[in-house]
């Protein structure tokens, strides 16, 4: 089937996709940092006192998500859907209602819960069931909401915190998601497959057979996956966390960094379509093990950067690995493990990669504060990718073995 083909005919499930990964932006890092300023002013907390909060709220929602994302193997998108995007506006509006500081974790905890949690979720879970053959096309189209809102969001909404009050945005987040529910119900009006028929038509995995949690969290290959899992979860968050410091310690201009960002927004666009099209090609057992690799030497550029060339070659690799990761892995878990119970499995994954987001810019902070520069720490990090690269690789080797042609 020709890519046109595939549009044409899938439309539908692929857009509704795509709504559920770009209305996640509100529920992400980067567009909730937007209003960091405004926030700490509001309720004068420290950069310390803020980052604990936002990372507290992050971490409680990787334990829920454990549980949470297990109902995408008993409702259907077009059911769980609405009710999440209507939680992600119900945390939107508490944000710009908020007047009390002892709020704001729970606050935090449900824009990250619903936002990059159950949004994202049910996006690359419904492609990985629904598709087979081109699954690998299906999640890096329905992945370009992330992208889309990376490139758009942040852009406009500090356009228009020059002259509208930033509570007020918060309700303009709100009703853009609850505008998305009656339009996700239109778009899957007729789900691809209903979990009726979960079992009778899921791609199996390993040994043939579709893996339950309790067996997945048994094997070995799924421990040995957790660090790749973890990595760019933290340590990209963290990068972009620290992006006004690293800009001080570079000697750099904040904009002059800023100015890199389109640049890693479009790599990732492209790396994201190429990993689609190579893993319906070559299949995840073959990409995976080294698909971090360009991390390494992204943070090692980073780390000894001293102008724009070395900012350059930085953006370059971590948005290959950043475009990657938003279909590789999604495509990984039900290749090797099946589809009937993936969003069970797909739950435990998204909660080590939320809980990833909450510990990398802590534990980069801590560091910080301990006298240990962000530079050296990059090259920690670069250590740290070689590691799971290393780790992705031996897992696979063997259980590959089990993979039924």
């Amino acid at each position: 089937m020709t890519l046109l083909g595939f549009l044409h005919r899938n439309a539908p499930w692929l857009a509704a996709g795509g709504l559920l990964t770009f209305l996640s932006s509100f529920g992400q890092t980067f567009f909730i940092s937007i209003f960091a300023g405004e926030i700490r002013s509001e309720f004068g907390l420290s950069h310390g006192h803020w980052g604990g909060i936002y990372s507290l709220g992050t971490a409680i929602s990787a334990v829920v998500m454990v549980w949470a994302g297990g109902l995408t193997d008993v409702f259907r998108v077009r059911v769980l859907g609405p009710l999440v995007l209507f939680g992600l506006a119900a945390a939107c509006s508490a944000m710009a209602l908020n007047q009390t500081v002892w709020l704001l974790p729970v606050i935090i905890f449900s824009l990250r819960l619903f936002g990059q949690g159950m949004c994202s979720h049910l996006a690359v879970v419904a492609m990985a069931r629904w598709f087979q053959a081109m699954r690998g096309r299906a999640l890096s189209i329905a992945t370009l909401g992330f992208a889309v809102g990376e490139a758009s969001l942040p852009i406009i909404f500090v356009a228009l915190m020059s002259f509208i009050n930033w509570h007020f945005l918060w309700f303009i987040a709100a009703g853009i998601c609850v505008l998305g529910v009656p339009v996700l119900i239109a778009l899957l009006r007729q789900e691809r497959t209903p979990q009726s028929m979960a079992q009778e038509f899921s791609g199996t995995g390993m040994q043939g057979r579709n893996w339950t949690r309790r067996q997945a969290l048994s094997h070995p290959l799924f421990w040995m996956m957790v660090p790749a899992m973890l990595g760019p979860a933290a340590f990209n968050t963290a990068f972009f966390f620290h992006q006004v410091h690293f800009s001080e310690i570079k000697g750099w201009e904040h904009v002059e960094l800023v100015a890199f960002f389109p640049v890693y927004t479009m790599i990732g666009i492209v790396s994201m379509v190429g990993s689609g099209w190579a893993l319906d090609r070559w299949g995840t057992a073959r990409l995976m093990p080294f698909y971090q690799l360009p991390m390494v030497v992204s943070f090692i550029a980073f780390s000894y950067a001293a102008g724009p060339v070395g900012a350059f070659v930085g953006f370059l690799f971590l948005a290959l690995t950043t475009g990657a990761n938003s279909t590789l892995p999604n495509a990984f878990w039900a290749e090797f493990y099946g589809t009937a119970h993936i969003g069970a499995i797909k739950a435990m994954v998204a909660a080590v990669m939320v809980f990833g987001s909450a510990i990398g810019p802590g534990i980069t902070g801590f560091l910080i504060d301990a006298g240990v520069g962000l530079e050296r720490q990059f090259l920690g990090i670069a250590c740290y990718f070689l590691f799971t690269t290393m780790m992705s690789y031996l897992g696979i080797r063997r259980a590959r073995r089990d993979l039924v042609p």
